[in-house]
């Protein structure tokens, strides 16, 4: 952002609403950090997603299942305190919401409350239309998710891409439709045919915002460390990297460690010095003991 630019006034629901009815593009990233979310911050996306694939990029996991409820306020947290104009996000994970509505409540409570989030997001249609309606009740703006689920990827067949069938395509805009009406304020559609976007989308009033689903949904989201190369995983094939940083760290610390065990750092201007006269008298003091 340009430093004469006028200061962003702070990202609404009713902000995105209006973007979706004008057709205006709706930009959201993930972060995980409180760099991260900075960073997100004056990039100005309108929405910053604490997902639960910082299960992966950030904590190490093979999958966003293991992740606990409270490593993702750790790192929600500190997002929080790194934004001020976007909307905050937070993934409930595997495990904290779906065995009942009073569970479903009582996390997503914790991350309102604790970790300062907006909206909360969680995954799946079927019973999870349930949690969604009674978070809302509860006074808990939502975010659904539909299509391909991580969470239960293991049950669609592995991180593949979903409503590829008629039959298949009419289960992921059922899903949808059945979250809004349970009264989610967002939904997210995530690997599906560029095709069933371009059905979902007019049937639905509450943004949409695609991942791997084509550019008929009214927002894209992205992983932050793959957008900027910095996963050294494997990307899906909706990835576009607008960066490298993964190979510029490298090549920073590598030059860091080649200049340490030459002894070219740390040189005279990397450190501080004492008065001469301090120094003397140093040396006075240790020959006097």
């Amino acid at each position: 952002m340009s430093a004469h630019a006028a200061p962003r006034t702070r990202v609404t629901l009713a902000g995105l609403a209006a973007k979706k009815a004008a057709g205006e593009p709706i930009v959201m990233v993930t972060a995980y950090d409180h760099p991260s979310a900075q960073i997100a911050e004056a990039a100005g996306v309108d929405v910053v997603l604490v997902g639960d694939s910082a299960a992966m990029t950030v904590l190490g996991y093979d999958s966003t299942v293991p992740v606990t409820i409270d490593e993702m306020l750790m790192l929600t947290k500190a997002v929080r305190r790194g934004l001020t104009v976007p909307l905050l996000v937070g993934d409930l994970p595997f495990g904290s919401y779906e065995a009942s509505d009073e569970v479903a409540i009582a996390t997503a409570q914790r991350f309102v409350k604790e970790a300062g989030c907006d909206l909360v997001k969680i995954e799946r249609g079927g019973t999870t239309v349930h949690r969604a309606r009674a978070l809302v009740q509860a006074g808990i703006p939502v975010v659904g998710h539909v299509g391909l689920t991580p969470q239960t990827a293991v049950a669609l067949g592995g991180y593949r891409a979903q409503g590829r069938t008629a039959q298949a395509a009419l289960a992921v805009i059922d899903d949808a439709l059945a979250l809004q009406d349970a009264g989610c304020s967002m939904l997210v559609v995530e690997a599906v045919p560029a095709e069933v976007t371009a059905a979902l989308v007019p049937l639905l009033h509450i943004p949409v915002i695609g991942i791997g689903a084509g550019a008929d949904a009214d927002g894209q989201v992205l992983v932050f460390h793959d957008l900027l190369g910095l996963y050294d995983g494997g990307a899906a094939k909706f990835v576009k990297r607008y960066a490298d940083l993964r190979a510029a760290a490298i090549a920073g610390v590598e030059a860091y460690a080649a200049e340490v065990r030459s002894g070219a750092y740390p040189a005279i201007e990397h450190g501080y010095s004492m008065p001469r006269e301090e120094a003397a008298r140093l040396e006075e003091l240790l020959a006097g003991r």
